[in-house]
């Protein structure tokens, strides 16, 4: 495999993460009774729309390259970022926190790890920004689960 299809491979599978993502926040929007987390699932839907917007516009750039033909990548551990489980419909507030945080972590290293691999301090700087947004997120469910969850038992 060639490094451009490798790299167009890592854009595809990023933007395919941010689409899940924006999904499972709809989704768990739709779930939750409290109105003030509704409106966060529903404000990191949209930030989520706005990574992947980022991400197309590298790949349409064609931007995203990873060094050396000579380098080789043995392994791109996509199963690292992957969250195992989907919402169901009996999904409790504490299973959609934990869910959250668990794609935020998973979205955070990815970023990170693309980060590594970008060739040119623009595009580093631009997953890197990614990955502090995810990073804050998780944070944001975190602080939930604890004001929310840990309190009550």
């Amino acid at each position: 495999m060639s490094q451009d299809n490798l790299a167009t491979e890592i854009l595809d599978f990023a933007i395919g993460n941010e689409e899940a993502a924006v999904e499972l926040y709809r989704r768990l929007a739709a779930k939750t009774d409290s109105p003030s987390m509704r409106e966060v699932f529903e404000g990191f839907a949209r930030e989520e729309e706005g990574h992947k917007a980022k991400l197309l516009g590298v790949k349409q750039a064609g931007t995203l390259t990873l060094g050396s033909a000579g380098k080789k990548i043995v392994d791109l551990k996509i199963g690292d970022y992957l969250v195992d489980a989907e919402p169901g419909a009996d999904l409790t507030y504490q299973d959609a926190l934990i869910l959250a945080m668990k794609q935020e972590k998973a979205a955070f290293k990815l970023y990170t790890d693309l980060a590594e691999a970008a060739p040119d301090a623009e595009l580093r700087d631009l997953l890197l920004r990614l990955a502090e947004e995810e990073a804050k997120h998780k944070l944001r469910f975190e602080i939930e689960y604890d004001d929310h969850i840990l309190t009550e038992n």
